[in-house]
């Protein structure tokens, strides 16, 4: 049924419509004057306006422009003499009823305008619900990018409850949370303030909410309402909510993911919730969980982290006062056998001077095993001092060569040594890279029996020719330009391939019967390793069980405008 008004000062005309639509299923208003036309307006709204055109009592032309303004999709048509109309009133109105147009022409003309208005309400109202539907979306868009950006449970709370109060209006939500608080909270947010009478209200429902979703299992934290702390986000403290928002639409939801839990929520509102409202809610409280996850493993490695560093320090601080307790009494052990050995207290005999050796080598050892873990110590804590010059390899294999020339002969090894002519110059600290060679050098003889051979050799490559074995492939592969490759081969015992990574881990023996016989710390190839990575270099081994192993270690040449010079640099 449509509603129509007929607006004339004319009594024939107010007749001839009232005849046409009277009992014509619609219902009908006529005015000749504003007064009217205002009071009719106020009671209801029509749906079709109708003007004659030649009314005197009013300027037609004001009234419809005020029309169109207030009334959205409003049709308007005009009663005329003449199809010569002002353009100023064509453009306002939806169509023209000539005076002479037959009574069947004029419901013609209205009905083709209610069913044009019909059309127009109902694409008003898929457009709002699109856009209402759009900016919905925006903020889910908003509130998820909120959510992953932030590993903070406090922050991602307050985004859930942003976001659902931008797109739902509540007037009251409440969320129980076990996240970013010691001990559980009520988080109220409101619209107006709320008394502790209400307060108190609120934490027992929202306790026996949250005790109700899990009447068959075990709950996963005890709530005392009395005890609950509560969080207050007041909008407008001057106005208070009183009990009567028990009586306000709700929904309410749990914050969890699978069987994590990690809090609830109740939202309160005076008018009703739409089902897509109900949708909305359940999804963007679905959404908060991961991330709450997410921050909750973060905080719990955040605060074994800083465990872990207490433990580091202790255990740093603890090497370092072993070391120099065990360092203090060899000091003087050391010298007297010095004395001892230089005869200044006597001759010993043959079996005297024996034991005297062996007692001085083991005192050697001990304080070679307690450097080593001084050593990694400084590795550890980035405190290893390191004086790079620009030098050339040679002489630091040329020492190492002399240093371990006599011990191969005790041993009957073959050492010997390859050197490439002219190789360009390194920066390093020469006293470290000999250190980190004296190592390998000296494992390879540990592990290589009399009359097998020990090589070292030194080579200019550039980093895409270097082709380490399967284990060391992503180290080799980040290196870039020339390098310097220093190896030690041996026709040694060789290491199982899958325990080639293992060589190079902190306190690792790879188990077998020369191992046990010659014992060591596990610590000199982890050395090595933070050693030649301070350089900017890498190390890597191939070894196959029975037949040797080879070690390598590539340090970057120096640059043609490199210059001359000394930097200290603790190891990172």
């Amino acid at each position: 049924m449509g509603k129509v008004l007929v607006y004339s000062d004319n009594d024939s005309i107010i007749e001839k419509y009232s005849e046409i639509f009277e009992g014509k299923f619609f219902t009908f208003w006529t005015c000749q004057n504003e007064s009217d036309l205002q009071n009719i307006i106020e009671k209801d709204t029509p749906d079709i306006y109708i003007f004659d055109e030649n009314t005197k009592s009013c300027d037609i032309k004001q009234i419809i422009l005020k029309i169109r303004n207030i009334f959205e999709n409003v049709q308007i048509l005009l009663i005329t003499d003449t199809q010569n109309i002002d353009n100023d009133v064509l453009a306002n109105v939806n169509g023209y009823i000539l005076e002479n147009h037959s009574d069947k022409m004029v419901l013609n003309t209205v009905n083709s305008a209610l069913k044009t208005k019909s059309k127009l309400d109902k694409l008003t109202i898929s457009n709002k619900d699109m856009k209402e539907s759009l900016y919905r979306l925006n903020v889910l868009y908003n509130t998820s990018s909120q959510f992953a950006g932030t590993l903070d449970t406090k922050e991602l709370l307050n985004y859930m409850t942003e976001g659902l109060e931008k797109s739902l209006s509540f007037d009251l939500a409440c969320t129980i949370s076990f996240g970013f608080e010691n001990e559980p909270v009520l988080i109220i947010d409101s619209l107006y303030d709320v008394s502790e009478e209400l307060i108190n209200a609120l934490k027992f429902r929202a306790v026996l909410h949250y005790k109700s979703l899990f009447e068959s299992k075990e709950i996963p934290f005890e709530i005392d309402d009395t005890k609950l702390k509560i969080i207050k986000n007041i909008k407008n403290p001057h106005e208070k909510f009183t009990f009567s928002v028990f009586q306000y639409d709700n929904m309410f939801a749990p914050i969890d993911l699978g069987d994590e839990f990690f809090g609830c929520i109740e939202i309160f509102k005076n008018k009703p919730f739409s089902s897509d409202d109900a949708a909305y809610f359940q999804t963007i409280v679905r959404q908060v969980s991961l991330p709450l996850k997410s921050a909750g493993l973060y905080k719990e490695i955040k605060e074994k982290n800083i465990e872990l560093e207490k433990l580091e320090r202790i255990k740093s601080n603890f090497v370092s006062i072993v070391s120099h307790e065990l360092r203090t009494p060899i000091t003087p052990l050391k010298n007297a056998l010095s004395i001892l050995s230089s005869g200044r207290c006597g001759e010993f005999n043959k079996d005297g001077e024996h034991f005297l050796d062996m007692a001085k080598r083991n005192v050697n050892d001990l304080i070679s095993r307690i450097n080593d873990i001084l050593d990694l110590n400084k590795i550890e804590a980035g405190m290893m001092i390191f004086t790079y010059r620009k030098m050339n390899i040679h002489s630091v294999i040329e020492n190492v060569k002399n240093n371990f020339i006599n011990v191969a002969k005790e041993n009957s090894i073959n050492f010997s040594t390859t050197e490439q002519e002219n190789l360009p110059d390194i920066s390093g600290d020469s006293q470290r890279l000999e250190q980190v060679l004296t190592n390998l050098v000296s494992n390879a003889m540990k592990f290589t029996p009399g009359n097998k051979s020990i090589t070292i050799k030194s080579e200019l490559k550039n980093a895409q020719d270097i082709a380490p074995c399967k284990y060391f492939e992503e180290e080799i592969n980040s290196l870039e330009g020339d390098y310097i490759v220093v190896s030690v081969k041996d026709e040694g015992i060789g290491i199982k391939d899958e325990n080639i990574l293992k060589a190079f881990e902190m306190f690792a023996q790879i188990e077998n019967s020369l191992t046990r016989k010659v014992g060591g710390t596990g610590l000199g190839l982890p050395i090595v390793k933070g050693m030649i990575k301070a350089h900017k270099g890498a190390i890597w081994c191939e070894s196959e069980e029975g037949k040797g192993s080879c070690f390598y270690f590539a340090i970057p040449v120096c640059s043609e405008n490199s210059e001359i010079k000394t930097v200290e640099k603790e190891i990172v």
